[in-house]
């Protein structure tokens, strides 16, 4: 089975890496943290934090520096999300989707002139979405209704994307449409379509839970006009695309989950050392210490098994087992661990002055989005009983 490819040393990290996340926690506290209140009130990515994460490098990690990227490991992009995760998850989703799910699928399968043409922009200015979900294609991700034609010089799409994440803010969208849907999933084809293109609007943006000033937006296609050339990979086999690009996309959601549980159990950590009731600090007491230890055991295994997932994925070997659990772990620690630091916090927990309420609002989309905990344990089982 899977499991037998983890090893405990692919969850250690290099002088490298830890500089990396070190950086990218400084830029997080410096950069975001003085926005996140205002973002989330607003519902609205501040603009201005754009252009910044460009100039870190985060939004390129694993780019080739030939296309301007970083040149870095998927590992470093999962450290990137993490980092930032800990203080915001809305900005910790931009750049999530934009490395393990975008940038990672033009590096797999664009062409050497496509990887030309993207990969820069990507690296240095451009915004990038993935789209798939539809209205009526959730969890049943090939039920498209997305229609691609033909017309000789180009393709035309019509019908309409749901839930998709960075909107608002891309120029570019990895669109997944049918051009035979008599022949099912083999007709699923990925296109690649620019903000700019004729017959494409951004629809509404979703008024959400948490993740607020993460744009969630419908996307509508009229008559779009793609250029020929604008297929990621091969006609019909976008359906294999979405597949394995989602399965190495969970990892980055898993570091997401651990990145916002880290923020909430450290928030809880130092106010029940200042808290005091009944003359003395709540963290004296053996029931308030057992919580404490709880949320740690919870937090340090979700991330033992999203690193170990993401080594797996940069060694090349097997990971889609280990990327299901710990996606489906770090999603379930999350929720508790901000739910517990909520109760541990009081009456103060549930007041938008403190933290915790906003991790715990942003923690939730962890068990629904890129594949929901019921398709997680379908995955698992799958290949449990399987055998592979």
């Amino acid at each position: 089975m899977a499991t037998e490819n983890a090893h405990p040393a692919l969850t250690t990290m290099s002088e490298d890496e830890a500089a990396f996340r070190d950086a990218v926690r400084a830029f997080a506290e410096g950069e975001i943290k003085p926005l996140v209140s205002k973002m989330d009130e607003h519902a609205q990515l501040e603009p201005s934090l754009l252009p910044k994460l460009f100039e870190m490098g985060l939004m390129g990690v694993e780019s080739p520096e030939k296309f301007g990227g970083s040149g870095g490991s998927f590992m470093m992009a999962c450290l990137a999300v993490e980092e930032i995760a800990r203080v915001d998850g809305s900005v910790s989703v931009l750049v999530d989707v934009q490395n393990t799910l975008v940038t990672n699928a033009f590096i797999r399968w664009g062409s050497e002139a496509i990887k030309a043409k993207y990969l820069p922009k990507l690296a240095r200015e451009w915004v990038g979405a993935y789209c798939l979900s539809e209205s009526t294609s959730g969890s049943d991700a090939f039920a498209l209704k997305l229609r691609a034609e033909d017309k000789g010089d180009k393709w035309v799409l019509n019908g309409s994307k749901l839930w998709i994440t960075n909107g608002k803010e891309a120029s570019a969208f990895i669109v997944f449409a049918n051009i035979n849907p008599a022949a099912g999933y083999k007709g699923i084809t990925a296109f690649i379509v620019e903000k700019g293109f004729k017959g494409f609007t951004v629809g509404k943006k979703e008024d959400k839970l948490g993740i607020r000033a993460s744009s969630t937006c419908e996307l509508l296609f009229e008559n779009c006009e793609v250029p020929k050339d604008n297929i990621l990979g091969e006609v019909g086999k976008g359906y294999k695309i979405a597949i394995e690009t989602l399965n190495e996309g969970r990892i980055g959601i898993g570091a997401q989950m651990i990145g916002i549980a880290q923020g909430a159990y450290e928030a809880t950590r130092g106010y029940i050392q200042t808290r005091e009731q009944f003359g003395k600090s709540i963290a004296t007491n053996q029931g308030v210490q057992f919580q404490l230890a709880e949320m740690r055991v919870s937090l340090e295994a979700a991330r033992l098994m999203v690193y170990n997932a993401a080594r797996l994925k940069d060694a090349g070997q097997p990971f889609i087992e280990e990327a299901a659990m710990a996606k489906l772990y770090a999603s379930r620690a999350a929720e508790k661990i901000t739910s517990l630091a909520i109760d541990l916090y009081g009456g103060n927990g549930f007041t938008k002055e403190y933290p915790v309420e906003k991790f715990w609002r942003d923690a939730k989309i962890g068990q629904i989005y890129e594949g929901t905990s019921n398709m997680q344990l379908q995955t698992i089982a799958k290949m449990e009983l399987s055998g592979s």
